[in-house]
């Protein structure tokens, strides 16, 4: 396994220790004397430095392979949908907001799917790119605006709705470009 593969795995193996941290009631929401939702930002912001870093190895050093095409956008769809589901059950993010955008990530992935089986590439949208970035900063900032940090709360929020605008934007986009593989 080459090193971007390997650091994909990594996402998908930091995501169960990420809900823990975020889910479970430590005493005094203290692990180790850092306050979890300094530790669960860590774990995100980790795990979301080997999305970008993956892509940046792979193709630097030529490694793009067939298990990295697969496994990067699955440890990616794995890794925010976890962290999603979590700030919901946190209520620190809106149910109907978060299942837009999971649901958004199920019919474009779905849609790529189909279009691929009938041998058309689906190139990710410039819109998706944006999305993902806005969930980064949203989830990011949800997680340190948890009661203390009132700035970084108003930011997740802003760039939650930046999140549930481009994932409605980019899907109908998808939906518009490869429309014409829908139907048998």
């Amino acid at each position: 396994m080459n090193l971007p593969n390997a650091l994909s795995v990594t996402r998908i193996f930091l995501v169960p220790l990420l809900v823990v941290v975020l889910l479970t009631k430590f005493e005094g929401r203290m692990i180790l004397g850092v306050r979890k939702e300094l530790v669960g930002a860590a774990i995100f912001g980790i795990a979301s430095l080997t999305d970008w870093l993956d892509g940046y190895l792979a193709r630097r050093r030529g490694q793009v392979t067939a298990l990295g095409q697969f496994i990067d956008p699955f440890a990616d769809k794995l890794l925010t949908i976890a962290a999603f589901i979590s700030l919901v059950q946190m209520d620190l993010a809106p149910a109907w907001m978060v299942a837009i955008i999971i649901g958004r990530e199920f019919a474009v992935t779905a849609l790529r799917s189909l279009a691929h089986a009938r041998g058309a590439a689906m190139p990710a949208s410039p819109l998706g790119k944006v999305k993902m970035i806005s969930q980064i900063v949203a989830i990011l900032a949800l997680i340190l605006g948890k009661d203390h940090l009132h700035g970084f709360a108003v930011i997740g929020q802003i760039a939650l709705w930046v999140v549930v605008l481009t994932a409605l934007i980019s899907a109908a986009d998808y939906f518009r470009r490869f429309g014409k593989y829908l139907i048998p």
